[in-house]
């Protein structure tokens, strides 16, 4: 049997699992299984509690439904802070948290609010990674026989970002994977499609990584705002609505960028496979 806590952060839906006080080794097939919505408990991301090397204060190992590991996880981080300290892990409110690819601050407050204080964006191609001469505001890219203009960022996890006009009607299920498989992302990429209301609010939906459209994405929602801060399209606080609700988001264009938003525990259990 294995313990597990399922939490949320504007319907963006995490498994959450103690690796800390016994140690925890999943393979593919038992992350695929545990993610499924209909034979399994059911999320956008597995996420394990694992202690930290290298001076942070815990490890946060993040997996896809499709059983690959992330670097980052916005909204999924935030919901670790809170795990971490109802779990009886840490009494700490303000952590330093190592992944795969990145570290980060968190701030843990009352009533489920979080904050989590991430790396500057990256806009170098080779370091997202992204094939392009050089770093640029957009770039031109081809899909399914259709020209775009992306956006191209790393918030710790690669991100493409394509501007439209109407949120509502934009083709996530067709560009999604098709864009997150383009070879130009030799990694894959996570996609946010930005409708931009005013210099303050942005509307985005995401298509994640190994996961598909969830409803919320907070790296994707620092991607967006990023990509939009460097085309001086927005100003230093954004609020970016999703489907799931709105984070707020604060980036001066040079530095690290904030994220704050609620997040929620919905249910502890036991797992055990069949």
């Amino acid at each position: 049997m294995l313990p597990f806590t399922k939490m949320h952060s504007l319907g963006n839906d995490f498994v959450m699992l103690d690796g800390v006080r016994t140690p925890l080794e999943l393979n593919e097939a038992q992350v695929r299984q545990m993610s499924d919505r209909h034979r399994g408990i059911g999320c956008d991301q597995l996420i394990v509690a694992q202690p930290a090397t290298d001076g942070a204060d815990f490890f946060m190992r993040i997996f896809n439904t499709d059983g690959s590991e992330s670097g980052q996880c916005g909204n999924g981080a935030r919901c670790f802070g809170r795990f971490l300290i109802e779990q009886g892990l840490t009494e700490q409110r303000e952590l330093e948290i190592q992944t795969m690819s990145t570290r980060f601050r968190l701030g843990v407050g009352d009533h489920g609010q979080v904050s989590v204080n991430l790396a500057p964006p990256i806009f170098e191609p080779g370091e997202i990674p992204f094939d392009a001469p050089a770093a640029a505001v957009d770039y031109p890219v081809t899909v399914a026989g259709e020209s775009l203009r992306i956006g191209a960022v790393s918030i710790g996890n690669p991100h493409a970002v394509l501007m439209v006009e109407d949120i509502d009607n934009a083709p996530v299920d067709q560009l999604g994977p098709a864009l997150e498989r383009h070879p130009d992302f030799p990694q894959r990429t996570n996609v946010g499609f930005v409708q931009i209301q005013s210099r303050h609010s942005l509307r985005l939906r995401v298509w994640e990584r190994g996961v598909g459209e969830t409803l919320a994405c907070g790296s994707g929602a620092c991607a967006a705002v990023a990509v939009c801060r460097a085309r001086q399209q927005v100003e230093e606080v954004v609020e970016v609505s999703l489907p799931g609700g709105t984070l707020a988001i604060s980036w001066p264009g040079v530095g690290g960028m904030r994220m704050s938003g609620p997040t929620a525990r919905v249910f502890d259990g036991q797992w055990s496979a069949a």
